[in-house]
């Protein structure tokens, strides 16, 4: 555990230095090909360096942030693009923040409706349900497989909400602004263009709409037209994040892809893209109630988990090694003196 750890910092530190240079060569090179090729190349670097770390906890979550959302844009930013290039000047102590974790700052505009703020206790309420989850898990050999990956669905939910806001609070405190909502109460979707677009992750969409969605939705424009041109831009955005999630579940159990993961993110998209182009064949003319389409839309993104998502997850026994990952830290801790693992029976084990 202490070499993870000692991993982590060096990869973390090469981050920061790296962006250190980003943000000084976005001042010797304000624009062109000069500073396209001085920047881009960290963009790889990013893709490559969670490679060094091999745990769920640091390694996931680090690939999640660096190799993912970093490297997008950090390519934005080398085209003069994305939240990194402003009219505005950006401080360091905010350019580090925003490059590297999944955060984006509230636009201050008196005409734009501020995001609602989920109060302490959703969040408490989401720390004990996650709590009941893990108990939960002791029986897993008592409770049917399906349930036990429903389950997962629900811990999969609490947990990124619980780690995103905990980084925006983080980040609130360090940099002194107001953030953007990265989760907005996924369980009440209407749709899957509601659920992927307004309410699931929102970060990601925030950051593959510049990188992935505009530029093919301009290049397919000229051949079909802005209404439709919607549609190969939607496919190509969940192709594109499929490509990455198979690259932080690579990183998750070092397993080789199988592209179960690909499958499940290009099924939604073209779902999704069919979900459009009927709403705007009909124009309104047949629709489904909120009350109808929204659990249709559940079941759909559930059962497609089943069946594409949560095989290649398991095949790297993530769920085992999330567990003992974290009995490790407790012994790395308790050589400190500061706490027993014996309280903390892994489930899994």
């Amino acid at each position: 555990m202490e070499g993870e750890i000692n991993n982590f910092i060096m990869v973390w530190a090469t981050v920061f230095s790296s962006l250190c240079y980003c943000y000084t060569v976005d001042k010797i090179f304000p624009q062109g090909l000069t500073r396209r090729l001085a920047i881009l190349p960290i963009a790889c670097l990013f893709i490559y360096l969670p490679l060094n770390l091999t745990t769920i906890h640091l390694g996931g979550t680090t690939c999640f942030f660096i190799a993912w959302l970093a490297s997008f844009k950090i390519i934005l930013f080398a085209f003069n693009k994305g939240p990194l290039s402003t009219s505005k000047s950006i401080p360091l102590s905010r350019f580090i923040p925003l490059a590297c974790l999944p955060i984006k700052f509230q636009q201050e505009d008196e005409f734009t409706k501020k995001p609602k703020k989920k109060s302490a206790l959703n969040y408490f309420i989401k720390i004990i349900l996650l709590a009941i989850l893990i108990k939960v898990y002791s029986y897993r050999e008592t409770i049917p497989e399906k349930i036990i990956w429903f389950f997962y669905c629900l811990h999969i939910y609490f947990a990124l909400e619980l780690i995103l806001a905990v980084v925006a609070s983080l980040a609130r405190g360090l940099i002194g602004v107001e953030l953007e909502p990265q989760f907005d109460d996924p369980y009440l979707t209407t749709s899957l263009q509601d659920f992927w677009g307004r309410r699931w992750n929102l970060m990601v969409s925030n950051i593959l709409r510049p990188t992935i969605y505009d530029p093919v939705r301009s290049i397919f424009t000229i051949f079909i037209g802005r209404k439709w041109s919607v549609l190969p831009a939607v496919v190509a955005v969940f192709l594109v994040s499929g490509l990455m999630h198979e690259l932080v579940f690579y990183n998750i159990g070092r397993v080789k892809p199988t592209g179960e993961v690909i499958c499940f993110f290009l099924l939604h998209g073209v779902a999704l893209a069919v979900e459009i182009a009927l709403k705007r064949a009909l124009n309104g003319k047949i629709w489904l109630p909120g009350i109808v389409s929204g659990p249709l839309t559940l079941v759909f993104v559930i059962y497609t988990s089943f069946w594409l998502f949560f095989p290649p997850f398991l095949r790297g026994r993530a769920d085992w090694k999330g567990c003992t990952e974290s009995l490790a830290f407790i012994e790395f801790v308790k050589h400190r003196h500061l706490i027993s693992p014996n309280n903390f029976p892994c489930p899994f084990l």
